[in-house]
């Protein structure tokens, strides 16, 4: 049976202990609340596409706990170092060549050599990683539908496929984050969401290393 628990250290503590089981739980983050699944735990991502209904093709990207561990992950270039400085944390998904030495389950990234990375700016999904690693997140409705923006609303959505469900009261969205590839030699938007591009185009432009983002998106 799926738990709603209050957002605050206990609630935190139990759905930690969820993840290392293996088991699906929705957290607040700083746009719409995610489902999530700890990286290393046995058959746990195949549970989280399943829980959404979300098809393999559609890779996911991993929440952490900082820049730090971005680095173990990505491969940076400079441009992605600047931007992750601006964005995060925050409302920036960064998507990075995968390290070789990374051995990320290809089933997390559809197969494809890049991964999308995040630094959000809220505390649940930071110290939830920051205990078992990056974690595996994508937004917490089925696929094709809106995202939940409130824990009984996820509850509805998502029933029994989530385990435990951190209420931190209603989402800050609804947009959600800016993506930015990061994965060649010129960085280009993939989704515009709550980041001002010409901030980031501006900085770029500042440190004088080439882009494709259009301010005006």
């Amino acid at each position: 049976m799926t738990r709603i628990v209050r957002d605050d250290d206990a609630g935190r503590a139990v759905a930690l202990e969820a993840l290392r089981r293996g088991e699906v739980v929705a957290l607040p983050t700083d746009t719409v609340y995610g489902v999530a699944v700890d990286l290393h735990a046995p058959g746990a991502i195949d549970r989280l596409f399943a829980a959404k209904g979300r098809p393999a093709e559609k890779a996911i990207i991993l929440l952490l706990a900082d820049a730090e561990q971005a680095a173990d992950v990505g491969v940076f270039t400079p441009a992605a170092r600047l931007l992750a400085e601006i964005g995060w944390p925050g409302g920036l998904t960064l998507v990075l060549r995968q390290r070789s030495d990374a051995s990320l389950p290809p089933e997390l990234t559809g197969g494809a050599p890049t991964i999308g990375l995040r630094v959000p700016d809220h505390p649940a999904p930071r110290a939830l990683a920051a205990a078992v690693g990056p974690l595996p997140t994508t937004s917490a409705n089925l696929a094709g539908r809106p995202a939940a923006e409130t824990a009984p609303a996820i509850l509805q959505q998502l029933g029994e496929a989530v385990a435990i469900i951190l209420d931190g009261g209603p989402a800050r969205g609804p947009l959600a984050s800016t993506v930015v590839d990061c994965s060649g030699e010129r960085p280009r938007i993939l989704r515009a969401g709550v980041l001002d591009l010409a901030r980031l185009a501006g900085a770029l432009d500042e440190a004088g290393l080439a882009h494709d983002i259009d301010r005006a998106r």
